[in-house]
């Protein structure tokens, strides 16, 4: 063996070893939010207290769940519909621990394992694959691309094509929203259309980047989620900013993330105003404004109002700043809240227009190198 060969080797065991440990742990990923799901089903179906909690089941469960990352009440019911389109995958859970003498085994022998569940058979959840090859070959992230698709054939054709092309989570869904089911469909040189789309290569660095994943085993996420320094600055000092300010604005997070449809969206900041007792979000712009950056501050707004309100909030507000080469703009969003008094009520609490609009023209020209 020369030196080159002890090289290659070291590489190539250490490439197949992380690979089989990154698998590892999408599979266990898998078959805890496969068993969640069972749980859930099982107490929407014969939970003897279900009709005290009703429509509020997944919002109360995700309060009581907050110690542990990513189980939201949006997560819980992917969770839920997860099981409900793939049950089958239950039954291959034992296949895969079989033999393990640990406590997974002990949960399992509680449960109903079969090739069918006792719970009332879900519909559309015809798939290709036998279940443990859709456990070992696909991630959660597939499979939250694929409980999208209500038509079973569409969900099988790219059940395969994940499968037989190796595609990572992004590639699927790049190809369910290219509409690459229907273009094979309709054109005579089904082939063709395959071939001509693109395989983006996964790498191990983008599967431990899959948000699901690291809040699956505690780490946290470093993406760098600004758009370039200039903005990463900014929303470092207005931070500062807007907690010195002392109107009662006590910071809650930094870059929030939001997962809708398994879109994964940021909030660039998020307060809470005890004075005025609602969130307040903040979402920077390097550029002009956009009407879609109202659009997506209303989507957080939304997405707020229905899952992070608490007894006694009042509907969150945003705010869009807009940083562009020569002017500052500041937009205030106001979903929801339909109440004129308290309208003028944030106005006076909130940092006006004026003040942030100066704020924002300092930290451009500080951070260009200018003078104030």
């Amino acid at each position: 063996m020369n030196f080159n060969q002890l090289v290659h080797h070291i590489e190539d065991i250490h490439t197949h070893v992380q690979s089989y440990a990154v698998n590892q742990v999408s599979i266990a990923l898998s078959v805890r939010n496969i068993l969640i799901g069972y749980y859930i089903v099982e107490y929407e179906q014969k939970g003897f207290d279900r009709a005290a909690y009703g429509a509020n089941t997944m919002k109360t469960l995700a309060d009581q769940l907050k110690h542990i990352k990513g189980l939201s009440a949006p997560q819980l019911y992917k969770i839920r519909d997860f099981y409900l389109t793939y049950p089958q995958i239950l039954s291959a859970v034992s296949i895969i621990f079989q033999g393990n003498d640990n406590q997974i085994n002990k949960i399992l022998s509680t449960l109903p394992i079969k090739t069918e569940t006792h719970l009332t058979k879900p519909q559309n959840t015809a798939t290709s694959f036998e279940p443990e090859m859709l456990l070992t070959r696909l991630s959660f992230s597939h499979f939250m691309e694929l409980i999208r698709l209500q038509d079973p054939l569409q969900r099988q054709f790219y059940e395969i094509q994940s499968v037989k092309n190796n595609w990572g989570a992004r590639e699927l869904g790049r190809a369910i929203n290219s509409l690459l089911f229907e273009r094979t469909g309709l054109s005579k040189d089904k082939e063709k259309v395959l071939k001509d789309f693109k395989e983006d290569k996964t790498t191990i660095a983008e599967i431990v980047k899959d948000p699901y994943f690291l809040e699956f085993v505690g780490l946290e996420e470093k993406t760098s989620y600004s758009e370039s320094d200039l903005e990463a600055g900014i929303i470092s000092n207005l931070q500062a900013f807007l907690t010195e300010l002392g109107r009662g604005f006590c910071f809650e997070a930094r870059q929030k993330r939001l997962t809708l449809n398994n879109k994964h969206y940021r909030i660039d900041l998020v307060f809470y105003h005890r004075i005025l007792k609602c969130h307040v979000l903040i979402d920077l712009k390097i550029g002009a404004f956009d009407h879609a950056d109202a659009g997506q501050m209303n989507m957080y707004l939304n997405y707020y109002a229905a899952n992070e309100m608490t007894e006694g909030d009042n509907p969150p507000v945003g705010i869009v700043l807009c940083a562009d080469k020569d002017d500052a703009l500041v937009e205030y969003t106001t979903a929801g809240l339909s109440h004129e008094v308290f309208v003028s009520k944030y106005l006076l609490a909130l940092p006006s227009k004026t003040e942030l609009e100066h704020f924002i023209q300092q930290e451009l020209h500080l951070l260009k190198g200018g003078e104030v």
